[in-house]
C-alpha cells in the first residue's frame, strides 16, 4: 500500500461522516498492455443505472442482458434482520468487452451475473455462517482487466474495508489489514473501489474523502481532513489511471491528478441523492446518477438519456459505464 499525510489525516481525523447503506463507485473500464483488448473500432460509449431491487436501466451502447429485478427474491426490500426498504440491492459493474454486467447483494453477498458475465466466485462465502447482524456488508465490485475475475469491497463490523478476490484478481491490500495491525480505527467508513489502468493496484475510497492506494495504484490526494457538506459516495478513475474523480452525495466532484474537472451539482436544486460517477470511455467528461434516476453530463460526456420522470419501484442506487460489445 502507499500511503501520503492525505490518507494518514483520514485515520487520525476525529469527524465521521456516515454513508447511506444504498450508494456506490461505477469504476471507468480500463484496458491494459497484455490484457484482454477491447476492440479498437468500439466507439460508443453508455451507461447502465441500478435500482435497488434489481432493476437495469440500459443507455447508448450498453445492451440490456436482463435484471435481478425480474426474480423478487435476490434483491428483495427489508431482508431478515436487515432494514433496506429500497432493496438489497447495491452494485453493478459491467464487463471490460461491454458484452454483461454482474449485480452485487449488499446483504447476502450474492453476486448474478448476465450476458457474458461469468462467475468466478461468490462472496456470499465469506459470511462464515453468520447471522445478518454480524455479517459484513457488500459494497461495490470491480472487475480486473481481463473480465476473468474480480474484487469486491466489503465492510466487516470493524468499519475498515476488507477486499475478497476472485478469478484472477490479486490481492494488494485493504483498510482492514491496516486497522489490524496499527489498531486505529478510521474516520470515514468504505463506500468504493476503483481498479489501475492494468490491474496490479486498487484504491480504496472512505466515506470522508480518505483515499487509500495499494499495489501499483499511485497516491494523487483526498479530501481527508476537508469539510465536506455531503459524504463522499463514489470515485472514477482517468483513462491512463494517473489521476481519478471522487463525488459526494449533494454532487461535489473533487479532481486529483490529471483529472480534469468538469463541472458539478453543488448549488443545483436536486430531487434525488447522487449515488455515484462514470467516466466516459470513448471520450472525454463524466456522468453522475442520482437516486432518482436522473443522469448528469460533464467535461464532455454525452447526455445519452435518464429515468427522471419515470415511475421507479426502487430508487437509483449504483452507476456503470461501458463500451460497445464487439
Amino acid at each position: 500500500m502507499r500511503r501520503s499525510n492525505g490518507t494518514s489525516r483520514a485515520g487520525r481525523a476525529v469527524r465521521a461522516l456516515l454513508v447511506a447503506p444504498a450508494v456506490v463507485v461505477a469504476f471507468a473500464l480500463l484496458t491494459p498492455a497484455g490484457a484482454t483488448p477491447v476492440s479498437a473500432v468500439q466507439t460508443a460509449s453508455g451507461y447502465r443505472l441500478l435500482s435497488g431491487d434489481g432493476g437495469v436501466f440500459s443507455f447508448g451502447a450498453a445492451r440490456f442482458f436482463g435484471s435481478a429485478a425480474s426474480d423478487p427474491t435476490k434483491c428483495p426490500t427489508n431482508p431478515p434482520d436487515r432494514s433496506m426498504p429500497h432493496g438489497s440491492c447495491v452494485a453493478i459493474a459491467s464487463t471490460p468487452d461491454g458484452d454483461g454486467y454482474w449485480i452485487l447483494n449488499r446483504a447476502t453477498g450474492k453476486l448474478f451475473g448476465f450476458g457474458g458475465a461469468a462467475s468466478y466466485g461468490q462472496p456470499i462465502d465469506f459470511r462464515g455462517g453468520t447471522t445478518a447482524e454480524f455479517a459484513p456488508a457488500f459494497l461495490s465490485i470491480v472487475p480486473t482487466p481481463t473480465g476473468h475475475g474480480y474484487w469486491v469491497l466489503t465492510m466487516p463490523l470493524s468499519g475498515a474495508g476488507r477486499v475478497l478476490y476472485f478469478g484472477d484478481a490479486t490481492f494488494f491490500g485493504d483498510t482492514q489489514s491496516i486497522v489490524s495491525s496499527t489498531h486505529h480505527p478510521l474516520n470515514g467508513t468504505p463506500v468504493a473501489l476503483a481498479a489501475t489502468r492494468d490491474g496490479r493496484g486498487y484504491w480504496e475510497v472512505h466515506s470522508d474523502g480518505g483515499v487509500f492506494a495499494f499495489g501499483d495504484a499511485h497516491f494523487y490526494g483526498s479530501m481527508a481532513g476537508a469539510h465536506l457538506n455531503q459524504p463522499i459516495v463514489g470515485i472514477a478513475p482517468t483513462a491512463d489511471a494517473k489521476g481519478y474523480w471522487l463525488v459526494a452525495a449533494d454532487g461535489g466532484v473533487f479532481a486529483f491528478g490529471d483529472a480534469k474537472f468538469g463541472g458539478s451539482l453543488v448549488g443545483a436544486k436536486l430531487t434525488g441523492t447522487v449515488v455515484g460517477i462514470a467516466r466516459n470511455t470513448v471520450g472525454a467528461g463524466y456522468w453522475l446518477a442520482s437516486s432518482d434516476g436522473d443522469v448528469h453530463s460533464f467535461g464532455g460526456a454525452p447526455s445519452l438519456g435518464s429515468m427522471r420522470g419515470t415511475r421507479l419501484a426502487q430508487p437509483i442506487v449504483a452507476i456503470a459505464s461501458t463500451v460497445a460489445p464487439d
